[in-house]
């Protein structure tokens, strides 16, 4: 099961009721946050989510609305008492830009691990847990470089007891191979295939803010399990807006969802002139029924198929 909580569902300029850019991810007790947008902080304490074990921070793009948070951020997890490396993913200047943030932060007692700007799926091989995490990224249409994210969190197998008797494999070794690759034993070498039956299908959630629509999007949301986007606009009569700021509206939010055949629509980075986004859901419910509105702290949990 992977937890979700939308931490801020803002664009541009914090409001009342509304944090800037941020969603957290609790997978198997490490955490992991997709933009750090003012607000983050405060959400995170509301909903006890626990700085320590951030692991990983996946940034779409510069602006302030989804990175200024960053700054605080970086502080409170170092005196939360982590001391594991923190990976940061972004796109290009995204190295320069941790430069500068941290000539404001004095210390930090982990270590900064900065990825810019990867082309193709990866994982954190070096990590005991986000290693089974595939991250794939997308470009897409912005007033600057900005990635979308998709997140593939993998299953593993299911233990086989007729194949590891049929390996002749010790039951000692049963509970040993379905957490290693390999274990040589009494002059053997045993393989987790030996115990481990088929693949199973993992969780995909999807991640796209800020950007035009694009029809390379929903090859790359494809069956996500939810897809949360952008929706910067509800009202359809805000295309030219749209646009002109490189946004979207509810409408083409949830035709990327139907076009991508994703299950659950999650639409966020509402603009400060959209008071009441529950007032324009059905320009979005229309076109793809399964749709919610963010809003800040709403949590939710994505479950594995049996």
């Amino acid at each position: 099961m992977i937890d979700l909580v939308l931490l801020g569902c803002g664009g541009n300029v914090p409001m009342p009721n509304r944090n800037l850019s941020s969603l957290f991810i609790n997978y198997r007790g490490k955490k992991i946050l997709i933009d750090c947008g003012e607000g983050t902080q405060v959400s995170m304490r509301m909903k006890n989510c626990g700085f320590k074990d951030i692991d990983l921070i996946l940034i779409t793009h510069l602006h302030g609305d989804h990175i200024i948070g960053l700054i605080g951020l970086l502080s409170t997890m170092g005196n939360s008492g982590k001391v594991n490396d923190l990976t940061i993913v972004g796109p290009r200047g995204i190295i320069e830009a941790m430069k500068a943030i941290k000539v404001l932060i004095e210390y930090l007692p982990y270590n900064l691990k900065i990825i810019e700007d990867p082309k193709d799926t990866f994982s954190l091989e070096d990590h005991p847990i986000l290693k089974e995490l595939e991250i794939s990224t997308l470009e897409l249409d912005h007033s600057t470089e900005c990635l979308g994210y998709s997140l593939y969190f993998k299953r593993t197998p299911k233990f086989n007891v007729q194949k590891a008797k049929k390996n002749n494999v010790p039951q000692v070794l049963w509970n040993k191979l379905q957490k290693t690759d390999s274990i040589f034993y009494d002059r053997k070498m045993y393989t987790s295939d030996m115990v481990l039956g088929g693949d199973r299908k993992g969780i995909k959630l999807s991640f796209i803010t800020d950007t035009r629509f694009l029809l390379t999007i929903p090859d790359f949301i494809r069956d996500s399990d939810l897809f949360v986007c952008e929706g910067m606009y509800g009202d359809d009569m805000d295309i030219s807006k749209a646009v002109k700021n490189k946004h979207m509206t509810f409408n083409e939010a949830a035709s990327l969802a139907s076009l991508g055949n994703v299950k659950q629509l999650l639409l966020t980075h509402f603009s400060p002139s959209l008071e009441n986004p529950h007032a324009y859901l059905n320009n979005a419910t229309r076109v793809f029924p399964n749709t919610i509105i963010g809003e800040d702290r709403l949590s939710l949990s994505l479950n594995y198929e049996d």
